[in-house]
């Protein structure tokens, strides 16, 4: 192994300090760097080249340096880059669902970087091209697809475009008889629809100048959008909202909701002109899901202090909460995080022991059985059906060894038909490779698994580097599942890890509770916890190991570097929410009030701010060596803006008393996702991979 690499000594920019005052609750804080936030910022969403002339000055400033200071990786990104390529096939394609006399599906051409959509006749035959995205996206910087989807006739397909990365989609409409997009468009949505029973229009969410979706509209076809019907408006900017159909083509669905409570309208699918209906009123702290299941609602929820859900039933006909009764009763430990309707069966997407599984079950009799796997640590997906009338359902499975596989089950007769194996062009053998699941002791005394990889004969004496992942908010859980970027790493010597954090729901909902507003140091105790871990078992040693979080998991990255920077050589943070406090006070951006539940709102609560202010990533950046930091931001993210991971960047510059670097790369031309296009995304993945490898002493 080669000796620790140094990164060259360019000066790095220096912003411009100009400190401003804020008091709350009787504490005063200064920022110097505030000004580094675009007060025009939702123009800038829309538009990048409104972005001020100081700002933009100081972000190319970070992108010279950043370049500068990794110029000599160049050829190590491209082969990182070709690596990463080769284990993609490039003429992608899924296998088709079916759905009445057709089955759609998605391809890929070789070389492409975006999705065509395609159909087939029912038991297959030739394509027939719905839309092709590198088609669309042609003189594009940046280019998205959105939601897709068909009409209950066969008629229209509905998607939607982000041609910014600003997160504003604009829905369009297509004739499949003439293959031409329509003149019904609609600018400013959240990117998806859903059809009236008949074809005969959709609706739509709309987003507000804050980015949120705020009313949701109806669109007939054939009329100018201006003229659409508003069918709800919400007015708590605390709440998300969204409408989908069902899959009998019956029922329109409202969904509104927070991290914490959620709240349901319904209108017939067949009445254009009809007024939503509340379902149950939102109480705080209850969630309820609905699936429509022909004459009756199946209702998963946390009501009745079901912390880990159960499964209630009510009739279509009157599904107000004095009608629900119980099917599938709440079980401690037992988190059921999906599930899907059939005539006759209901299937259930559980996390149990920490593992995925899944459990499906006879309407009519009540028998359950559970669709077994024999690895130690896996990844269940389930797909469902286009359709409600079959006994057959698509799920997915993989493990940090074992590509992704596709299967359609058959309910009745418990038989699994694999479909489909994720090809490795460049070459895979899973015998290659040993998965582990470990299990690291929190400083609470918790448990706080961890899912690893490793290359088979791999030396287990400290001298490996380690990669070590986590997120840790918003109860979402990293699967252990294949990741084909990550045998760029493990082929080089590399353990890959992924730490099951509090703030996810690992090992259930508690497990989410325990990592939330005044628990949330768990989340980066846990992640400190797992670091060690390894090192104790000699999986690596600390001048070996590098991190990486994205989003809320990079504000896990920013914490960490503040708490353990000793333990690390080397920190990614992708799009990095670390300007935690300052961005839970201005109530203007736009997943600010829907994000109290989860972090606090430290604007009423002093409680609130002080939990935030002792642990924000950006205000408690100090005096210490720090190891080497990359952040990675998009000019046009509406979710972690830009200016958190610049300030954060400029403040621990000014702080860090090591030599190790701190680089700052935006994305100028993206958003929060990063660059559009599949093989686009690999240029950033091999920038991230080869600063690592790089801090760890890899030249090749």
């Amino acid at each position: 192994m080669a000796s620790h690499s140094s990164f060259p000594s360019f000066e790095a920019p220096r912003a411009e300090k100009r400190p401003a005052s804020d008091t709350r609750h009787g504490y005063t804080r200064t920022d110097e760097y505030g000004w580094l936030r675009a007060e025009n910022w939702q123009e800038v969403l829309r538009d990048s080249s409104s972005l001020a002339s100081d700002i933009r000055a100081h972000l190319e400033a970070e992108n010279a340096y950043q370049e500068g200071m990794m110029a000599d990786t160049k050829e190590l990104q491209q082969l990182l880059f070709a690596e990463m390529k080769g284990r993609i096939k490039e003429d992608e394609s899924s296998v088709p669902m079916k759905d009445g006399p057709f089955a759609y599906g998605t391809a890929y051409r070789q070389g492409g970087e975006h999705p065509r959509f395609f159909r087939t006749e029912r038991e297959g035959g030739s394509e027939e091209v719905l839309l092709d995205g590198d088609a669309e996206a042609e003189g594009t910087a940046y280019f998205h697809i959105g939601g897709v989807g068909h009409s209950p006739d066969h008629r229209y397909l509905l998607w939607s475009i982000d041609d910014k990365g600003s997160e504003y989609f604009t829905l369009r409409l297509r004739d499949l008889e003439t293959k031409t997009d329509l003149e019904d468009h609609v600018e400013g949505t959240n990117g998806s629809g859903t059809f009236t029973a008949d074809s005969s229009g959709f609706y739509y969410a709309r987003l507000d100048d804050n980015h949120r979706p705020s009313k949701i509209f109806y669109h007939a076809i054939g009329q100018d959008s201006g003229e659409d019907r508003l069918v709800y408006e919400e007015t708590d900017p605390g709440f998300f909202m969204h409408v989908f159909g069902s899959r009998l083509d019956d029922w329109i669905f409202i969904s509104i909701h927070d991290h914490e409570t959620s709240e349901y309208r319904i209108l017939p699918a067949n009445d254009p002109d009809a007024e939503p209906r509340l379902i149950a009123p939102r109480e705080p702290g209850i969630r309820y899901d609905f699936e429509p299941a022909g004459e009756e609602f199946f209702i998963l929820t946390n009501r009745d202090g079901a912390k880990d859900f159960k499964i209630m039933t009510a009739p279509a006909a009157d599904p107000s909460p004095a009608n629900w009764r119980e099917v599938v009763p709440h079980e401690p430990g037992r988190l059921i995080m999906s599930f899907i309707a059939f005539k006759d069966f209901l299937v259930r997407l559980e996390r149990k022991d920490g593992l995925p599984r899944i459990v499906v079950r006879e309407r009519k009799s009540g028998e359950e059985h559970v669709i077994a796997f024999e690895e130690e640590a896996y990844s269940l997906g389930l797909y469902g059906s286009y359709e409600y009338d079959t006994d057959v359902f698509r799920f997915s499975y993989s493990s940090m060894t074992t590509p992704a596989q596709e299967f359609d089950y058959d309910m009745r007769t418990r038989e699994r038909d694999l479909l489909k194996t994720q090809e490795v062009p460049s070459g895979h053998n899973p015998e290659d490779y040993v998965t582990r699941r470990l299990m690291a002791t929190a400083p609470d005394g918790e448990q706080v698994p961890i899912s690893l990889v490793h290359r088979r004969g791999l030396p287990l004496d400290g001298s490996a580097p380690c990669f070590l992942n986590g997120y840790g908010a918003y109860g979402i859980t990293i699967s252990a599942s294949f990741r084909t970027n990550c045998l760029s790493l493990v082929d080089r010597g590399f353990v890959y890890a992924i730490a099951h954090i509090r703030g996810g729901k690992d090992k259930g909902f508690a497990w989410y509770e325990d990592g939330k507003r005044e628990k949330k140091t768990n989340t980066f105790t846990d992640f400190i916890a797992c670091a060690r871990h390894l090192v104790s078992l000699g999986y690596t040693s600390h001048d070996r190991l590098v991190a990486e979080g994205g989003s809320a998991g990079g504000m896990l990255i920013g914490a960490v570097a503040n708490l353990a920077p000793q333990d690390f050589r080397a920190l990614v943070a992708a799009v990095p929410f670390v300007d935690v406090l300052n961005t839970m006070l201005d109530d203007t951006l736009p997943l600010t009030p829907p994000e109290w539940p989860e972090w606090g709102n430290p604007i009423t609560s002093k409680q609130d701010y002080e939990t935030i202010a002792a642990y924000s990533p950006y205000d408690n950046v100090r005096p210490q060596p720090y190891p080497a930091i990359l952040a990675l931001a998009g000019l046009t993210d509406p979710r972690v803006t830009y200016w958190e991971p610049a300030k954060w960047v400029a403040r621990l510059r000014d702080y860090n008393t090591s030599e190790n670097p701190v680089l700052l790369r935006v994305n100028m031309e993206a958003g929060h996702a990063g660059a559009s296009g599949r093989f686009s995304q690999l240029e950033e993945t091999a920038l991230s991979y080869a600063f690592m490898l790089k801090a760890v002493g890899f030249t090749e």
